[in-house]
């Protein structure tokens, strides 16, 4: 068995479209590689920071990343025909552990993003930060009723035979 530790830059597109750890950034690899029968088995963690933007909010959000990270590495003449696709091969002496880390990395990144557990996010009418005015409020009228809301603020009319001139018999 063998430890290993690096710090290694971040290889591009480490996350998604929302959220994933800046290339080129510091990841720091604490592994172990043990030789097994088929192979090498690679085990252990990677620390790092992911950056993106809140989903409610939009504001930047900076996460810390810690992900476990396990890996079979077989010979090449071991791996069955079977299993071909699914299992990693050493080449040349050399393992190639950024496919595993990325699964694992991609794994572990939230997938909606909030700054902080309680955002309230943006209006959805015109898109004001709810965080800064937890007041913000806008009369929505349903559209089918907007006619009848001109009733509700009118004056009421005088009712019949309440200063109405039509039940009193004219002079003339």
């Amino acid at each position: 068995m063998r430890r290993l530790t690096r710090t290694v830059p971040a290889p591009a597109d480490l996350g998604t479209h929302v959220v994933g750890v800046p290339t080129g950034s510091d990841l720091e690899l604490d592994l172990r590689l043990e030789a097994v029968m088929e192979g090498v088995l690679v085990s252990g963690t990677a620390h790092g920071r992911a950056a993106g933007e809140c989903v409610r909010c939009l504001d930047g959000v900076d996460l810390p990343v810690v992900v476990e990270v396990q890996e079979l590495y077989v010979y090449p003449m071991r791996a069955h025909e079977e299993d071909e696709d699914e299992l990693r091969e050493i080449e040349d002496d050399l393992v190639d552990l950024e496919p595993a880390l990325r699964d694992a990395v991609v794994l572990a990144l939230p997938f909606q993003p909030v700054c902080r557990p309680d955002c309230p996010g943006l209006c959805s009418q015109c898109g004001a930060r709810l965080a800064e005015d937890p007041e913000h409020r806008h009369e929505a009228v349903d559209p089918r009723w907007a006619a009848l809301s001109g009733l509700a603020t009118a004056e009421p009319a005088d009712q019949p035979g309440e200063g109405d001139d039509r039940d009193e018999p004219q002079a003339g």
